[in-house]
């Protein structure tokens, strides 16, 4: 499953809240400039970022599941994080 989100926070911040985030449960098997791949018994979930016109950037979150597994739900939850550090008054709703 693939999953977007387009913020204004910096790239570089949403990779260092990847890291701390996956990195807790998850081994980062993968890591580039812009991107980042972690995998655990849950499955394998991949962040990237880039820039997308002026202030913006687009992330992809990026599972090898179907549907709602805990992976799904890990990189849905992780977006909301970063939806929150764009906007700290954001209150997360999912079940997630």
């Amino acid at each position: 499953m693939r999953y977007f989100h387009r913020t204004t926070v910096p790239a570089d911040e949403i990779l260092a809240e990847a890291d701390r985030y996956f990195g807790r449960s998850l081994d980062t098997i993968a890591q580039s400039h812009r991107a980042r791949e972690y995998r655990g018994t849950i499955g394998t979930i991949g962040i990237a970022v880039k820039a997308e016109g002026g202030h913006y950037v687009h992330v992809t979150a990026e599972t090898d599941q179907m549907g709602e597994s805990e992976a799904d739900k890990s990189a849905k939850r992780f977006l909301s994080l970063v939806h929150k550090l764009a906007t700290p008054t954001h209150t997360v709703r999912g079940a997630y």
